[in-house]
């Protein structure tokens, strides 16, 4: 088995014992990176030398005895709306195209401290607006088991680069779905935590009440250390939260028994693809022989979930894109005077996605609509967090599809904004009442598609999520392959 092939603790486990160094470790997913980056296309920033000269500080700190965190020397991938000081942050935009931000996000700053190589910024949507990586201003990232169909989106580089090995681990973050949902079509765990549990600052805003950073992963336990490094109180995000992170790795060990389970009942399933309902059958009745207690839960506002985000979502983000003039950094398209400038920088510099959803915003924030569109939205987001508030007075976790269909072909809905927006409707509600959300590969489609199942828990209990996570993973079907096939070939077969 090469080193790329491996867990994280498995890697952490060679370099302590000194069989491998952090320097192998990481030219080991650099050629793969070599490998199979033609392929998919996941990096819009490449930084191996970067990457060489972390893993080889870090060896020198170990021979030296120090004394060093488990991710010492693991690798990793970020998505390129995460600020990395002196390295190109891009959004994926070409309003950001040449930005290098003059500091570091704070989740980067503890990545750096304990000394994880950096292999590169990874594709996506741009400004995170998006559910298929088809939106990047530079290029589409495929999904490995079949390039001919999506990713997912908005974080599908960073999935991508999980699911094929070119890196262990990834950062995404996730507004509406955009950790889950390419998790769940790339077959990977992907984590939204509660909305304060990991720090915002750094991560170039698309909606603040709405945005996570998270850990993409190839098991449980790799994703909950991931977490624990991230998680906590940080001064510089008001909207941090400042209580003791737990354990997440050693509570995924605690037993189960008597743990409640809601099954949610969507009123509307008609486009949810049988096999994906099936499996979340399936799923609930291997916990109910484990002495879980199964019951179906309705969630009666959820309903409007999609109406109230695509209302909230846009709104803060046509406030927050509102620093894009040409002026201050970024694109400049010139012009004779200032109105052209603005015009031309807005127009030329943002694609058609974020102009949409700048317009939509600024819409439902004009004088005059305020109180129909964002008021109304934001109490039907109150209604949301109820029900959630509600479900888990009685419901210890949730489970329900993490997408309803597995990965659709690219360009399938990209003339069609509406139906790409319902791809997300199984993920919004989570954000918006601001609850942890993991996905869980499920298994595999007929059509040789992978896909997930979401759990979600009460507010900062996603140790809990990972419990849950740890025993579906080591009670899964051994025959189901893990990796997408080493030939990239169409169709997602050899």
């Amino acid at each position: 088995m090469e080193l790329y092939q491996k867990t994280v603790f498995e890697l952490s486990r060679l370099m302590n014992s000194r069989e491998v160094s952090s320097v192998e470790v990481t030219q080991s997913f650099l050629d793969r990176i070599k490998e199979v980056e033609p392929h998919v296309r996941a990096f819009i920033t490449h930084t191996p030398s970067m990457a060489l000269e972390t893993a080889s500080l870090v060896d020198k700190k170990r021979l030296n005895g120090d004394n060093l965190h488990p991710l010492a020397g693991v690798p990793l991938a970020i998505k390129d709306n995460i600020s990395t000081g002196g390295l190109r942050t891009t959004c994926a935009s070409k309003i950001l195209e040449n930005y290098i931000p003059p500091y570091d996000a704070t989740v980067f700053k503890l990545i750096k401290q304990v000394g994880m190589p950096l292999l590169g910024k990874t594709n996506m949507d741009e400004f995170a607006m998006g559910s298929s990586t088809e939106n990047s201003a530079f290029f589409t990232t495929r999904n490995p088991w079949d390039l001919e169909k999506v990713p997912g989106g908005s974080s599908g580089g960073s999935a991508v680069a999980v699911s094929t090995g070119m890196a262990p681990l990834a950062l995404g973050s996730d507004t509406g779905g955009s950790i889950r949902q390419p998790a769940s079509f790339c077959g990977l765990y992907g984590l939204r935590p509660t909305y304060g549990r990991v720090s915002r600052y750094g991560l170039i805003a698309f909606a603040s009440s709405l945005d996570q950073i998270g850990p993409f992963a190839m098991n449980p336990a790799d994703c909950a250390l991931l977490l624990e490094l991230l998680a906590g109180h940080d001064p510089l995000d008001s909207t941090s939260y400042p209580g003791k992170v737990p354990g997440y790795v050693s509570s995924m060990e605690e037993r189960l028994d008597g743990m409640k389970v809601g099954v949610i009942k969507h009123s509307n399933e008609k486009g949810f693809d049988p096999e994906i309902k099936d499996a979340v059958t399936k799923i609930a009745n291997l916990l109910e022989k484990e002495g879980f207690a199964i019951d179906q839960v309705e969630m009666p506002r959820t309903d409007y979930g999609l109406g109230a985000y695509y209302l909230i979502a846009p709104s803060e983000a046509s406030s927050n894109l509102g620093r894009y003039d040409g002026v201050r950094y970024g694109f400049n398209g010139g012009g004779d005077n200032i109105e052209n400038m603005f015009s031309r920088t807005r127009g030329e510099g943002f694609g058609p996605e974020v102009k949409r959803r700048i317009m939509i915003g600024t819409y439902a924030l004009s004088a005059g609509y305020y109180d129909a569109y964002y008021l109304k939205a934001m109490k039907v987001r109150t209604l949301i967090r109820q029900d959630y508030e509600t479900a888990f007075k009685k419901f210890d976790i949730l489970i329900g599809p993490t997408t309803p269909t597995p990965a659709f072909k690219i360009g399938e809905k990209a003339d069609d904004p509406l139906e790409m927006y319902l791809s997300d409707i199984c993920n919004i509600t989570d954000a918006l009442a601001g609850v942890p959300s993991l996905s869980v590969p499920a298994g595999m489609h007929s059509n040789n598609m992978p896909f997930g199942l979401q759990f979600t828990a009460p507010p900062f209990c996603e140790g809990r999520l990972f419990n849950v996570a740890n025993y579906i993973y080591r009670n899964r079907d051994p025959l189901l392959p893990e990796r997408p096939p080493a030939s990239f070939r169409k169709g997602g077969t050899e």
